[in-house]
């Protein structure tokens, strides 16, 4: 093997090492927004199992702790997953676009902020 196979196939490896680093920055957004929701969900847990504690503004301040946190991580998630589709160039995958990723998160974010006043207005 002479020295251009050599830098062909290192070439090669660096490409499929990009597509790689990419659909694990798909599962990490997956994740996060997993977390997200599980924050979310801990959220509603909360103010549903101790609706009753006095004050009457408590669970739903700790609730909304919880429901604000679960957006926080909704928003890192995806910039932190922009961030690195910048850096990276696709070659044999096709990425996640950047406006379905805000798309995704801009739906979970809205439900959440309803759920958020449903939770201080509806109740």
């Amino acid at each position: 093997m002479d020295g251009h196979d050599r830098v062909e196939l290192a070439g090669q490896r660096t490409d499929l090492a990009e597509d790689r680093t990419m659909l694990a920055n798909e599962r990490t957004f997956a994740g996060w927004m997993r977390t997200g929701l599980a924050a979310v969900g801990i959220g509603v847990g909360f103010n549903a199992l101790f609706e009753e504690m006095q004050p009457s503004w408590l669970p739903r301040a700790i609730a909304s702790c919880f429901v604000l946190a679960g957006m926080v991580v909704f928003f890192l998630a995806e910039r932190h997953s922009c961030i690195v589709l910048e850096r990276l160039d696709a070659h044999s995958v096709r990425p996640v676009r950047r406006m379905n990723l805000r798309l995704v998160v801009g739906m979970m974010s809205l439900g959440s902020f309803v759920l958020l006043v449903s939770l201080w207005f509806l109740v």
